[in-house]
């Protein structure tokens, strides 16, 4: 199957956002090597696909805290963890 590397790095950025617990940024470009503005980038585009996440305000800053996803909207999440594989082969991370 192939996947288009911008829209892989979408499904799988939130795969990790569901699946990690609090996931935030600094955890996000941990997880990945990704660097920050493409993290920030990725979560901005989602709603774009109609994946709706949150941040989640968790701290005394305005940016203490980590993303929620509350909806998968128009994409099919079994579909996408059933292709995890094949997001991680496009993305060529393991």
């Amino acid at each position: 199957m192939e996947l288009s590397p911008v829209f892989a790095r979408r499904l799988y950025l939130a795969m990790l956002v569901e699946t990690i617990e609090k996931p935030n940024v600094p955890k996000l470009i941990e997880l990945t090597g990704w660097p920050r503005r493409t993290i920030q980038d990725v979560l901005k585009a989602l709603p774009g696909i109609g994946i709706k996440v949150a941040f989640v305000q968790d701290g005394r800053r305005h940016n203490d805290g980590y993303y929620q996803l509350s909806d998968w909207g128009p994409v099919e999440k079994d579909w996408v963890y059933s292709h995890e594989n094949d997001i991680r082969t496009t993305l060529k991370v393991h």
